[in-house]
């Protein structure tokens, strides 16, 4: 039979012994989908080579389409370009060979083949005992990769802690080959973006972590070190510095955090070594890759999504300081608008130091590698994270290009803003309360705002303040224990003291219909001329007083600007209306805005004669 000649007969004894087969061919006899725990989906094969059998072939997760798609199926015939064996310990089986298949192509698909080639067996060892994953006893359980050449010995010679090493990295592996059963592996790297380090404090306690991207030939991936790794290697590893690392837990990468090509991620241990690469070329090691996206796709790309950008620094705003509602802490930030080839512009939000050191008075090239896409009020901006990579000015083909085609540009082009802030746009956009009803506004996937001119004639004062947790960074309520102390589930605390916020529910009126909205703290706060602590005392001391606060802003007209969003609570899902803004009118510019849409409405034109 002319396909029983086409396999590698006798390769997978030899591969799972760690000899080095070059591009075998087999014959996949079973498919069999798998799904480990907080991991993608994966395939594990049964494939032959005509003489043996191995039920322990994995299929990489970049090559999962190929199963999906109908291109590896069931007595198809594979040649196996790339692989890796790994040892997968199991607690109850003991441990076991894993081969991993990286890279391969279909010669002839399982349809025209239709049956099994040959009558292939078990691997049996040198003892006569059947290997039940194939695996021969006397294999080696070191991973290895038919991508390298035969293994060699590197040393390289490294003070670690003030001990002097010889360190042997004789088995390298590419980035692109690690996955989650693989727990002998050393790559060599380069470290293309260090983020600075970062602490938390909640109910599960304290700590510190910072995250690094190494980056090789084959590809990328991010590698973050918690707590004492964080303190072990923070100051040890430098930027465009290459270095070995071996050892550390690889799991399936959080896709929130990270726009890195790559399914999992690195998480260093107690067991993680990390030297410098002295005795190699690090020119021949790759720097920081980027997979930019024109800014005019930007406003197809869901809100979070975290992207690379390049562009021109069309202007820089002004520093400003502000105070974190969370934490209470100055922040500072800085708006910068960026422009590219596809005539279309951006704000970039950059933060503290960046925001800071950031000149723009030269209009430099701005290349960001990671940021995250925000949206307010219809607009989209992008913001940068403590792993976003900003470089000013880079030396790569794409700034060289950009900078020419900005510089020939003429003085009078103008730029679609995917960040145009849509307050000019929707407070024109007056609706009645009916007219919003009609246009369902609230009923797509994202908050729609407006803007309208209605009466306050109802507000509940009886449930207007609540008791919260007194910490700045918390806004929860407290729950009574009626012996003088209130406790706070979120910080897991008990206390003495509280703060009184405003949660308002009010309903609103026009000539077309009626609508419940909900106000909170600020806007509230407005809208009374008080504050929440102002109306607890009154509240405390003198119901009347407190009612008065209220009963002063009933039936008045207000300017409003409303937000609509469909929220689901206890299965029910309902039109949430809440205010960003309330204010008493302003008639003149009212009167005025309402003679422009007249004349608008009516085609009378509004030039002067």
């Amino acid at each position: 039979m002319e396909y029983e000649k086409m396999l590698t007969k006798g390769a997978l004894k030899s591969i799972m012994n760690n000899e080095n087969i070059k591009d075998p061919i087999m014959q996949v006899l079973g498919v069999r989908k798998i799904t480990a725990a907080g991991a993608n989906e994966r395939y594990r094969l049964l494939i032959s080579d005509g003489y043996n059998l191995n039920s322990f072939a994995m299929l990489a997760t970049q090559l999962n389409g190929m199963v999906s798609s109908g291109e590896i199926n069931e007595f198809s015939i594979l040649q196996i370009k790339r692989h890796i064996i790994s040892n997968l310990t199991d607690r109850s089986k003991g441990s076991k060979q894993v081969m991993i298949l990286i890279d391969l192509a279909v010669i002839v698909s399982g349809d025209l083949v239709g049956s099994k080639i040959g009558d292939p067996k078990p691997i049996i060892d040198n003892s006569g005992q059947v290997v039940e994953n194939g695996t021969s006893a006397s294999v080696d359980s070191t991973p290895q990769s038919n991508a390298l050449p035969t293994p060699h010995s590197v040393h390289s010679s490294v003070i670690d802690n003030g001990l002097q090493r010889d360190i042997d990295v004789s088995n390298i592996h590419p980035i692109n080959s690690l996955s989650p059963y693989q727990n002998k592996w050393t790559i060599r790297a380069r470290v293309v973006n260090k983020a600075s380090i970062r602490t938390w404090n909640n109910q599960r306690g304290e700590g510190k972590l910072f995250s690094m991207d190494l980056l090789d030939e084959s590809g990328e991936i991010r590698a973050t070190a918690f707590n004492s790794e964080c303190d072990k290697f923070f100051d040890m590893v430098e930027v465009n510095k290459v270095y070995f690392i071996t050892r550390g837990a690889i799991k399936t990468a959080n896709k929130k955090f990270s726009n890195l090509n790559n399914d999992y991620e690195l998480t260093l241990s107690s067991e993680t070594q990390i030297f410098p690469c002295h005795d190699f070329d690090d020119s021949k090691m790759p720097a920081l890759k980027f997979n930019f996206v024109q800014l005019s796709q930007v406003k197809d790309v869901d809100v979070d999504g975290i992207i690379d950008v390049i562009g021109v620094c069309q202007t820089a705003g002004e520093l400003i300081k502000l105070i974190s509602k969370t934490t209470r802490k100055e922040l500072k930030k800085r708006d910068v608008t960026i422009v590219d080839q596809s005539l279309s512009s951006m704000t970039i939000t950059l933060w503290d130091t960046q925001a800071e050191d950031f000149d723009g008075s030269l209009q430099p090239i701005i290349a960001i590698k990671g940021s995250r896409i925000r949206e307010f009020m219809g607009s989209k901006s992008l913001s940068l994270l403590g792993s976003t990579v900003m470089q000013i000015n880079p030396d790569i083909e794409e700034a060289h290009r950009l900078r020419g085609w900005y510089d020939s540009l003429p003085s009078n082009v103008e730029f679609n803003s995917i960040s145009t802030r849509s307050d000019a746009i929707a407070n024109s956009q007056f609706l009645t309360i009916k007219g919003a009803q009609l246009a369902q506004l609230g009923s797509g996937d994202k908050a729609d705002y407006y803007s309208m001119y209605s009466y306050l004639i109802f507000v509940k004062s009886e449930s207007a303040l609540y008791k919260a947790c007194p910490k700045p960074d918390c806004q929860k309520k407290v729950i009574d224990r009626n012996d003088g102390t209130y406790r706070c589930e979120k910080c897991n605390d008990e206390t003495e003291n509280f703060k009184y916020r405003l949660m308002l529910l009010a309903q609103l009126s026009d000539s077309t219909g009626n609508q419940w909205v909900t106000m909170f703290q600020e806007t509230a706060e407005n809208l009374l001329g008080t504050t929440s602590a102002e109306l607890g005392r009154l509240l405390e001391e003198s119901k009347e007083e407190y009612s008065d606060v209220f009963q002063r802003q009933m039936f008045k007209l207000f300017e409003i600007r409303a937000r609509a969003k469909m929220e689901t609570y206890n299965n029910e899902t309902r039109l949430k209306v809440s205010l960003v803004n309330i204010k008493t009118i302003d008639y003149k510019v009212a009167s005025t805005k309402l003679i422009a849409d007249i004349k608008r409405l009516s085609g009378i034109s509004t030039s002067v004669m």
